[in-house]
């Protein structure tokens, strides 16, 4: 059948299940727009177009499939850069549709005409220009491929607008992808799987890295075998919370620079670490030239790139987690690591049982209370989308994730702004979840607009802003390493609550302990978006800490003071 290049685009899209599109109007994308009109597909109106990339985002971490997002030509093509940044540093599989000038005149400086394909090349798997309508089906069939195969990310389509506005024919099945041939995804050599089975069968204390590609690859269920047949105490990376389950003794909790402190003296004693879907982030292992120095490496990792990069390893098994996992496990022979995990409970001392539920309530509200009572009063079952700051490192410290892909959070580039519209997406996404977005007071403000977007499209999102007044991580550094200047940090704020109300959101300013519980519990129970301002200590810091580019082993801890003395001050 003939079709206008933007029908074919909405049926392309229709056909391979995308029912939601999260984008913004303008003159180059205005056919596309007014085919959505005809279609099945469900368009979400951001009210900025890096919102909707983060929108589409965290749409694709929560349910694993691929998010869409789509702009007009010139402003609103380079409105997207810092959310596609985003979903390329995360490996999110997200699709993003532009429009473009006609052809016939780029080139030309026309109106709005901007070379968005060349400026994001860096931070895309793969970006193209279509401007004939005949390639728009196989194009966007071909991205999403692309978007999720291997190690994702984030995919452009730049469409000229002739392109949109042309006729074509539309053949579903002869505008089937045309890729090159599918190169097999374990491509280790064997002397490197041999390698690695001595290795994990002569390990006295090992200890694994978890990462993100885990739950990219649905390895969960390879992966909790592989843990169990090896006795392998687990450590957690930012993005890989949720890969396996905080409540079980096995998982030791966040590594790295504000990980728990028991976790980082573990690997530096360790003899073997096995990372699994991670690729060795400086925030993770602080000074190369003192990390893990006494222990060999063994990396499962899709992306070739990423194997030797940052830190040599004694063997490299290229491929899929799960497949690797599955071939490896078989192998595997069952140690006593005992010792060496009562080590490492000795390491904790009591840090790790500490209530901060049980310390007397002086009038202080501390940003772990609430994110301690969030999860008490959840139980651990809604999505958590958290912006970037101190709130992130307290929500990983303080919320224990036992299922995958309910902590979305911005790792790689640390995008303020995050939370908002990644929560919209995430519940779009998981409609029937619970879905909070924790975030400061900073970024908040950043995308706060998109609360007219939750009005527009009647979702509930339950909305806590930890508000201390500050940029807070940043002024957390200046305390540590500026002699607490603190230039550029205090931060004015309107009254949150009364911005909620005037989009018609509910809304409860929170500033004593006794209220956070009750704030929550409310919250929960209303069937419509709800904001809740969090007015917490000021000058509050996270602990522990490492310095950027110290050794694991030079932690800052937290002064002791009994009344503010959490659950990280190992």
């Amino acid at each position: 059948m003939k079709l206008t290049g933007a029908e074919i685009l909405c049926e392309t899209l229709t056909r391979l299940g995308v029912r939601d599109i999260f984008g913004y109007p303008g003159g180059a994308i205005l056919p596309v727009y007014d085919a959505l009109g005809k279609s099945k597909l469900h368009h979400v109106l951001v009210r900025h177009e890096q919102s909707a990339t983060h929108m589409a985002d965290g749409y694709a971490r929560a349910s694993g499939d691929v998010g869409v997002a789509m702009a007009t030509s010139g402003p609103g093509a380079t409105n997207m850069v810092t959310g596609i940044a985003t979903a390329m540093m995360d490996s999110s599989p997200v699709v993003c549709i532009t429009g473009q000038v006609s052809s016939k005149v780029i080139g030309s400086d026309a109106f709005q005409e901007i070379d968005i394909t060349g400026i994001t090349m860096p931070i895309t798997k793969h970006n193209v220009v279509v401007t004939q309508a005949g390639d728009i089906a196989r194009t966007i069939r071909e991205a999403f491929v692309i978007a999720k195969s291997g190690r994702p990310g984030p995919v452009l389509v730049d469409v000229t607008k002739d392109a949109q506005q042309a006729t074509a024919e539309f053949d579903w099945d002869a505008c089937t992808p045309k890729l090159p041939p599918k190169r097999i995804r374990n491509n280790h050599n064997q002397a490197e799987f041999d390698r690695a089975i001595e290795l994990l069968n002569t390990a006295k204390r090992p200890v694994i890295l978890a990462g993100r590609g885990i739950m990219l690859s649905n390895a969960m269920q390879a992966f909790e075998k592989f843990v169990r047949v090896g006795n392998y105490p687990v450590a957690m990376t930012l993005l890989g919370i949720g890969c396996f389950p905080a409540k079980d003794p096995l998982n030791l909790g966040m590594m790295g620079m504000h990980g728990e402190a028991w976790v980082n003296h573990a690997i530096q004693e360790a003899d073997l670490l096995i990372a699994v879907g991670m690729r060795f982030d400086d925030r993770v292992t602080g000074d190369l030239r003192t990390y893990a120095k006494n222990a060999r490496k063994i990396h499962i990792e899709i992306d070739r790139a990423e194997i030797n990069k940052n830190v040599k390893v004694d063997a490299a098994l290229v491929g899929d987690a799960r497949e690797v996992l599955e071939n490896l496990t078989p192998h595997i022979e069952t140690r006593d690591h005992s010792a060496w995990i009562r080590h490492i409970n000795e390491l904790k001392g009591d840090s790790a049982v500490r209530d901060i539920q049980s310390l007397p309530d002086t009038g202080h509200l501390y940003a772990a209370h609430v994110i301690n009572d969030l999860w008490k009063e959840t139980r651990g079952d809604a999505i958590v989308v958290t912006d970037v700051g101190q709130h992130q490192m307290w929500e990983a410290q303080y919320y224990h994730h036992d299922r995958p892909r309910t902590l979305i959070t911005s790792g790689g580039l640390g995008t303020m702004g995050f939370a908002l519209p990644a929560g919209i997406g995430a519940k779009f996404a998981k409609p029937d979840s619970e879905v909070w977005v924790v975030v400061g007071d900073g970024g908040f403000q950043m995308t706060m607009s998109e609360l007219a977007t939750i009005v527009q499209e009647k979702i509930s999102v339950k909305i806590a802003i930890i508000n201390n007044g500050y940029l807070g991580m940043v002024r957390q550094w200046q305390e540590f390493f500026y002699d607490k200047r603190y230039v550029a940090t205090p931060l004015v704020a309107p009254d949150f609550a009364a911005l909620a109300n005037a989009f018609g959101i509910r809304a409860e300013r929170v500033t004593t302990r006794t209220e956070s519980v009750s704030a929550i519990r409310t919250a929960r129970e209303a069937n419509e978006t709800v904001l809740l301002d969090f007015r917490v200590e000021q000058e509050d810091s996270v602990y522990p800490m490492v310095p950027a580019g110290a050794s694991l082993h030079d932690m800052i801890r937290r002064p002791h003071n009994p009344l503010v003395e959490t659950a990280s001050d190992a």
